[in-house]
């Protein structure tokens, strides 16, 4: 399995574990099995991507998978590994795109549609199985649901920090938004530069580190009415994305689902 990329006590992150970085067949295989009969509830994997304009018109460079029963964030190099990303076979049988379509799998993602748009134009992966923390969130509330959150709005309102950690999530995320945020003076082709940045590896780390404790503040508050409408509009959001009218940029992105 990929090394894991040593820690600093200047770049504090949420987990105990330092991530690892996934950028050859071999670790690819090992990790397809790792990632087969983890617990469902809570569900086990938490995922998020980033690229360059993350879409049907852009690229993905890395997918991060937080598996919550082990504490290990992983970081799949899609860049490098291309459709190997998906493709490869563990000795189990199965491989990352099996895991990612299958509906007896609970993955977590926040707002998955942008990164399923991404996955299924440049890879033809059909998301299944996804609880999408974003409309977690709007179920919840006990006020207005016509409009979403962001990520970084719901952590600061819910995420069960302390204050430490809320430092070295902010200060992580500074860090991140420096090198790769246009308007920061960064860009976003640091997610293809290799080796990866430290700064950019714990960026990435710590977004995805954070959904399991989101994740269980909404689970709690949600009747299971509102689960069930949660899964279904999850699914809604897949079905969109794949759409061949779907764009991913505007205000319309901001509308919670209708009749919420």
């Amino acid at each position: 399995m990929a090394e894991s990329v040593p820690g600093s006590s200047s770049r504090a992150h949420l987990s105990e574990t330092p991530p690892k970085v996934i950028d050859s067949q071999a670790d690819m295989s090992e990790l397809v099995d790792t990632l087969q009969g983890l617990p469902i509830e809570p569900p086990s994997l938490y995922i998020d991507l980033e690229g360059i304009n993350l879409s049907r018109q852009g690229t993905i460079a890395i997918l991060q998978v937080f598996v919550r029963p082990s504490g290990q964030t992983y970081l799949i190099d899609v860049k490098e590994l291309q459709d190997k990303s998906f493709s490869t076979r563990g000795e189990k049988g199965l491989t990352f795109k099996d895991i990612l379509e299958s509906e007896s799998i609970p993955k977590v993602f926040f707002d998955v549609r942008n990164d399923s748009d991404a996955l299924y134009s440049h890879f033809k992966i059909h998301l299944g199985g996804i609880q999408d923390l974003q409309l977690m969130e709007l179920a919840t509330r006990t006020f207005s649901r016509r409009c979403v959150n962001g990520l970084s709005k719901c952590i600061e309102r819910d995420a069960p920090f302390s204050y430490t950690e809320r430092n070295a999530w902010m200060q992580s995320k500074e860090r991140g938004l420096r090198l790769f945020a246009p308007e920061r003076g960064g860009s976003y082709e640091v997610f293809t530069q290799r080796p990866l940045p430290d700064d950019i590896i714990y960026y990435c780390a710590n977004d995805v580190q954070v959904l399991p404790r989101l994740w269980t503040q909404y689970n709690k508050k949600l009747t299971s009415v509102w689960k069930e409408k949660v899964w279904d509009a999850s699914r809604d959001r897949v079905k969109l994305s794949q759409s061949p009218t779907f764009d991913g940029k505007g205000r319309h992105m901001a509308l919670g689902p209708k009749g919420w």
